[in-house]
Order: C-alpha cells, then sequence, then structure tokens
C-alpha cells in the first residue's frame, strides 16, 4: 500500500503469547499448563499492512502453534527510515520487513536484502502468479529479486460525477487526452467554480512517468544518463503551467487539512493517484461524498503505478528464522484467501493474479455510487510495466519539484528549467 496520512502515528507491537493463544490453540490445554512459544518472528510494518498481518495471525498459529508474530508498527516514514538504518548497521533487524514500492528500489541496489531467487526461497518459480510489472518492480540490475509483492497501486482517474453533469460533461471528456483533460477542467471551472485538481504536481508526477519502456527510469538511464530535458518532461511542465495559469488547481498539499476539506466541499472535481485514495476517501478524507464519486483509466491511455507493498527478508537477520520468514511471505503474498481478506479489509489491491480473478473484484463499491471499479484497476495493472530505480531519484525528483515551482511561481521558462534541472543531476547522476 501507498503512504499513509500523518495521523497514523506511533509504534505499536502486538503481544506474543496473547496473540497466539487469542486463536484458540491452547483452549484444551490448563492454563497453568500452556508454554510460551518456542519462537518468535517479528515483523517490522508500517499503517495498515501492520493490521493486515495480524489479521493473517490466527491462520499463522494454526501452522505454527509454536511461533509466535510480534509486529512492530512505525509510522510510515519513521518506520522507512528505521529498516534504512537496521539495513545499514545490522542492528535491529526483523525478520520480515514490509517496505512501499519506491523504497524496493532504492534498497535493491545495496545488499541488504536478501535474493528471493536463492533455492533456499526460489521465488522464480511462482513468477506467473504475480502481477508482471510488480515482480519485475523487486528485480535489480543483477538480476536479484529482493522482495516479494503483495499488494499494488493501478494508477486512476476519480472524478465528481455530479460536477461534471453540471459542467455538460461525461467521463469521455476528460480521457482522451491530457489536453482534453484541461480543457474538461476549464468548462467545470466555469460552470461550478470547482478546481480540476487539488495540486497540479500529482498532474505532473503521472505524465512523467507515461510512456516509459519496461525497465526505463523516470530521470536516469541505465548509463546514468539524465532523461529530464527531453519531450517527456517538456510537456509535462507545459500542462502543469497551463493548469496553473487558468487557476484551476487548488495549490494545495496533498494529506493536507485543507486538500481534504476541498474534496468535502465539493472544490475539487478530480483526482488522480492508486486504487487504494477510494479506501482514503472513504474512510477518513470525505466519507460524506460518497456515491458522488466514479473512478476512471487515466487520460490519454496513462498506465502507471502508483504505490504498493513488498515483504523482504533482510540478508543478515536470524538465520533460523529465514525458512519461517519465507514461509509467512508465501502465505501473505500467495494465498489468495488472504489477498482477498486484506482487500477486503484495507483496500489493499493484491498482486496475486489468483486473487484478481475472484468473483469479489467484479462487486459493486457503495462508495462509487455502485460503480465496478476494480475490474477497471485489474485491467490498468495488466497494462503497467516496472521503472527502474536510480541511486538519485529522490534527489532528482526534489530538484525536478523546485524547477515546476520556479515555472509555475516566478515565470521561469520551461527550456531554462529543465536544461538547469538536467545539468544539476549530470554533476549528481554517478555519485
Amino acid at each position: 500500500m501507498s503512504s499513509s496520512p500523518d495521523f497514523l502515528r506511533g509504534v505499536r507491537s502486538s503481544p506474543t503469547r496473547r496473540t497466539v493463544l487469542a486463536a484458540g490453540l491452547a483452549a484444551a490445554v490448563a492454563p497453568s499448563a500452556r508454554a510460551r512459544p518456542a519462537r518468535t518472528l517479528t515483523v517490522a510494518a508500517f499503517p495498515l499492512v501492520d493490521q493486515i498481518v495480524k489479521d493473517a495471525i490466527p491462520s499463522w498459529a494454526r501452522r505454527h502453534p509454536d511461533v509466535a508474530i510480534n509486529v512492530v508498527m512505525r509510522q510510515y516514514d519513521d518506520h522507512h527510515t528505521a529498516m534504512t538504518t537496521a539495513l545499514s548497521t545490522g542492528v535491529y533487524l526483523p525478520d520480515v520487513m514490509a517496505l512501499e514500492s519506491s523504497y524496493v528500489g532504492k534498497f535493491s541496489m545495496g545488499g541488504g536484502l536478501s535474493d528471493l531467487l536463492q533455492p533456499r526461497y526460489d521465488i522464480g518459480r511462482y513468477r506467473d502468479r504475480y502481477v508482471a510489472y510488480a515482480y519485475d518492480q523487486a528485480t535489480n540490475r543483477r538480476g536479484q529479486v529482493v522482495a516479494a509483492p503483495t499488494d499494488i497501486g493501478p494508477g486512476t482517474m476519480l472524478y465528481r460525477k455530479d460536477l461534471l453533469e453540471r459542467a455538460g460533461l461525461a467521463e469521455a471528456d476528460l480521457q482522451p487526452s491530457w489536453d482534453a483533460y484541461v480543457d474538461a477542467g476549464l468548462k467545470i471551472k466555469r460552470a461550478t467554480g470547482a478546481n480540476l485538481i487539488g495540486n497540479v504536481k500529482t498532474l505532473k508526477d503521472l505524465m512523467i512517468r507515461s510512456g516509459l519502456k519496461k525497465g526505463q527510469g523516470i530521470y536516469f538511464d541505465s548509463d546514468s544518463n539524465v532523461l529530464v530535458d527531453t519531450p517527456r518532461f517538456h510537456r509535462a511542465f507545459e500542462i502543469a503551467l497551463r493548469v496553473r495559469r487558468n487557476h484551476l488547481d487548488g495549490r494545495l498539499d496533498t494529506w493536507s487539512n485543507e486538500w481534504a476539506e476541498a474534496f468535502r466541499r465539493g472544490q475539487t472535481a478530480t483526482e488522480l493517484g492508486g486504487s487504494w485514495m477510494v479506501g482514503q476517501m472513504a474512510n477518513w478524507v470525505a466519507p460524506t461524498t460518497a456515491g458522488l464519486w466514479r473512478a476512471a483509466q487515466l487520460p490519454e491511455g496513462t498506465w502507471v503505478s502508483y504505490g504498493g507493498t513488498y515483504y523482504a527478508i533482510p540478508r543478515d537477520s536470524d538465520p533460523e528464522n529465514k525458512a519461517l520468514a519465507w514461509e509467512l511471505i508465501e502465505m501473505m503474498t500467495l494465498d489468495p484467501a488472504r489477498q482477498l481478506a486484506a482487500l477486503k479489509t484495507q483496500d489493499a489491491f493484491p498482486a496475486l493474479l489468483a486473487a484478481q480473478d475472484d468473483p469479489f473484484i467484479e462487486q459493486p463499491q457503495a462508495f462509487l455510487g455502485g460503480e465496478r471499479a476494480r475490474v477497471i484497476w485489474r485491467e490498468a495493472a495488466r497494462h503497467i510495466t516496472a521503472t527502474a530505480v536510480h541511486k538519485q531519484s529522490n534527489f532528482a525528483e526534489d530538484a525536478v519539484n523546485a524547477e515546476l515551482d520556479d515555472v509555475l511561481d516566478d515565470g521561469k521558462d520551461i527550456r531554462q528549467a529543465l536544461a538547469d534541472v538536467a545539468r544539476l543531476l549530470e554533476l549528481r547522476a554517478k555519485r
């Protein structure tokens, strides 16, 4: 699953002995005779993923009543910072770590994660069971597979059906191209006063990821050549500037209270993101708008991934627990029942193809007015290709955003902005 909002904070650790007893496995044993589990597996996770693992504990306990699961949860940023530190120092390593997809790419370039192609794991035999791009995304340049995908975030466009109707528009008016999307935004603004999107950077982020070939990077190619002074980035900046000049974005920070309030008040007509956004909208962002939203494929036939979750095994974790760690990962990623449970309870769209083919995928979604949107997301997932991650990708993203701000706020020429950021990235590319 993708990044969770900041209100999900703190560290929680599930009680190991109590969890196992709660599964009912020792019901026939007198309390004084109950033994503490002989072994504990520690799973490090971030919000919502931690609950998915906890929900699986009863199933795990039926397999291994002598092996407890200890789930350690940290807020999203804190979790990944802790995992970065643990991998670099070899201290406080969990047996299994959950990682958001962008961190899988980052960590895959080091040597801190186990190669799951090793005979003891042999994830390669399951390759055809996962969504192709999700499996490929965890494959590094050395051909190692460093994590197993559990959920994905197919890109989607959410739109307010009522606002479009007031503007005399339909879904098809948004989709032919990014220019058509902006044209529709102009009509929506005139008819309703609503903005097309909360933050124009969201649009830019999708556009620079569109049209990539399998394994191609966003900012750098495989030889660390810089890719930002290219037609792909020029067009993304041009469309973003057109949106800003026509006052079609709310200039709102994503996940801020103001951003959420704009959805609740009908001041934002569309949102571009991952399929998981529907669950966020329904549960806390704008639950009072249920039934007003619909989902569609992104404009211009754009197929992109927007987050996702993986499970990995640290290379230097307890060697005696590695076989059990892998068995837990197999259960979480290859059992259709577990994958569907995560979808039903946490809106975690499954990376397992068998789960995607379950009839539940075709069930209507109340928040989307009864639309069968998961079918749309399933189609998107099978078009997406993996994107290569460069060690300087995070720096490149910040640098590109800084230049976009100069273009949008200070009138800097787009050609100059992209030439400037290209020169900067060339100095950083091979560090």
